[in-house]
């Protein structure tokens, strides 16, 4: 069973040269700006202020790595914010595609969607970019806290049909409520099982 005990940040990345190489597995968390991120990092660390929370979207403009002990997490800058300059968008956009084109940079994405809302156009891009670069990922619902547990279970189905998932496929969480860290601890398990000599190699979506 995953016990996370110590976690710390270890840098910010701005450009490929920077990204940093690991024996561990490096789990990526990407998602739109304000999707929930930080509070997703900070429930995985068991902590409240390792990943920063802001109310403004669009904060986090780097790499930033994160040591989890047993594997590494690299939380991707938020895409989809509308109150940056167009450069500031496409250094973002090269900076993902630099850390997304190098396998090695990545053994898993955690793609993070609203479970209120159905994913934007961002949203399926990204996710139709981890299938087409053949990226193992695991979508997950966040802020499931604001709804009611049947509004939820509807609202998944309906970002399994846009992001051509299975429900089963999504794992619902709430940084408020810690709902959901028990099957992310369980998918997390699989990834670093994947990574071992005798794991059989990466983990396939839907394994």
């Amino acid at each position: 069973m995953l016990k996370i005990t110590e976690v710390t940040f270890i840098t910010s990345a701005a450009s490929a040269s920077q990204f940093i190489r690991s024996e561990k597995p490096i789990i990526a968390v990407c998602g739109k700006s304000n999707v929930g991120k930080s509070s997703f990092i900070n429930m995985l660390a068991g902590r409240k202020k390792l990943a920063r929370v802001s109310k403004d979207p669009g904060r986090t403009r780097l790499v930033n790595y994160f040591d989890f002990g047993a594997f590494m997490l690299a939380d991707l800058p938020g895409y989809g914010f509308a109150k940056v300059s167009k450069a500031e968008k496409a250094r973002w956009a090269r900076l993902m595609e630099d850390f997304f084109a190098d396998s090695a940079n990545c053994a898993h994405a955690f793609s993070l969607v609203d479970i209120r809302h159905d994913p934007t156009a961002d949203d399926v891009n990204m996710v139709n970019y981890l299938y087409s670069s053949l990226i193992p990922f695991t979508v997950i619902a966040t802020k499931a806290d604001k709804l009611s547990r049947m509004a939820a279970l509807n609202n998944v189905k309906r970002i399994a049909a846009v992001l051509k998932c299975g429900s089963a496929d999504i794992v619902v969480t709430s940084s408020e409520t810690r709902q959901g860290i028990e099957q992310v601890h369980e998918r997390i398990e699989r990834i670093i099982s994947a990574g071992l000599p005798d794991g059989g190699g990466r983990l396939a979506e839907g394994e």
